[in-house]
């Protein structure tokens, strides 16, 4: 008899845990909120970052190097170039040292065999002529890497899904647990449906702590400012001159990417953010554009009067320590939660389904443990933040 999946939620989680699953035989279906990709979820976005570099965490490491040559196959078998390999920048205010980030991302790059190579101010101010040399004179180059078409690889992702025979009910929101005998089998939707299943698999990302209430301490939604500029002189802001980049990214969250060919230049911070509902309403706050300015003023001296034309707010799924959260409910047998993004999930897409679908299975899995169900133990909620906030850069 064919087991039958419930996955809730359609974004970077819910697509690539429903195309594995179909793949391994069993009867998929998945619900999602609004249409696919939703508007309002972290991936539907005209760009992420892809890249192998994460400090002294050799396991994230390890599974982007495992993640990277499928997102250049992805190329191949979609038909279209949804990866760009551009390279990625690290710059620094102070010059790499021991501890930070960039430092500690270089030499664990070079102890892997992964080709890097060291910037001096005079090396910025020669091939990446939009930066401010001065203020930047440190860092390094990694020419692995580069940034996806996230909102366009979840449409063509869940194309594939639909080819591969998963069932797709759109414009469902969840409501409630279905349960017998103390198991979960199945949930109830907004519609008043009752979709029943061997296994539901929740993939819902910054809701995840809103739908799943007994969550909320260990994880919890995040939104992160996001900005479009126009850039007028194209040759300076697209690559070679002009590649995905950080700005001392470990200290100040500053990270952005190339120029699009219609002008349009992408800038976030990875920071603190605000914690807020990702159901009310989504605003920037008025102060948040002023910031971005002041970073242009400073870093990109040529961008510092271009023209907003687009703002959102980006929701993250922080955990407390900001690992990914895969695993079984050890209180609810038949629900599985695949969520935690942290804001540093997507480059992972590729392996995503693959892990949820060996945890769900119980099979051995390297990077499976890291994101098991655990407690936050002593750790107040602002540790637990400053705590995720160092693995998450």
């Amino acid at each position: 008899m064919t087991t039958n999946i419930l996955i809730i939620g359609g974004g970077t989680y819910g697509i690539n845990t429903a195309i594995e699953l179909q793949g391994r035989g069993y009867a998929v279906t998945l619900l999602e909120p609004g249409p696919i990709p939703h508007p309002d979820a972290a991936s539907t976005d005209i760009s992420k970052v892809i890249r192998l570099d994460y400090g002294k965490d050799e396991l994230y490491l390890q599974m982007m190097a495992e993640a990277l040559p499928l997102w250049r196959q992805w190329n191949e078998e979609l038909g279209e170039t949804i990866y760009h390999e551009t390279g990625v920048l690290y710059f620094t205010l102070d010059g790499m040292q021991a501890n930070d980030f960039e430092y500690e991302s270089y030499l664990l790059l070079q102890k892997h065999g992964h080709p890097t190579e060291r910037l001096n101010s005079a090396e910025i101010r020669k091939r990446y002529p939009a930066w401010n040399a001065e203020l930047y004179p440190d860092g390094y180059f990694n020419p692995q890497g580069g940034w996806a078409a996230s909102g366009r690889v979840v449409t063509l992702l869940a194309q594939r899904a639909l080819q591969a025979g998963v069932h797709i009910v759109q414009n469902v929101g969840f409501k409630q647990l279905l349960e017998t005998s103390g198991r979960v089998t199945g949930v109830l939707t907004t519609d008043d449906k009752q979709y029943h299943a061997d296994q539901v698999i929740f993939c819902t990302g910054a809701w995840t702590p809103v739908l799943l209430p007994h969550l909320a301490d260990v994880m919890w939604p995040t939104a992160q400012a996001v900005f479009h500029f126009k850039a007028d002189q194209l040759s300076l802001y697209q690559p070679p001159q002009f590649p995905v980049w950080t700005a001392d990214v470990g200290k100040t969250g500053w990270y952005g990417f190339p120029a699009q060919n219609d002008g349009t230049l992408k800038i976030a911070n990875h920071g603190v953010g605000w914690q807020q509902d990702p159901r009310l309403p989504r605003q920037v706050p008025a102060e948040a554009e002023e910031r971005f300015r002041s970073f242009l003023a400073e870093s990109l001296p040529g961008m510092a009067q271009a023209p907003k034309i687009f703002e959102r707010l980006c929701f993250y799924c922080d955990t407390f320590d900001g690992d990914f959260w895969i695993d079984h409910d050890p209180q609810r047998p038949g629900l599985l939660v695949s969520a935690g993004g942290s804001g540093h999930a997507f480059k992972f897409t590729p392996l995503l389904g693959r892990v949820t679908a060996d945890v769900m299975e119980s099979k051995s899995n390297p990077y499976a443990a890291r994101f098991a169900w655990r407690e936050r133990g002593d750790l107040k909620a602002e540790e637990a933040r400053a705590a995720g906030e160092g693995v998450r850069k």
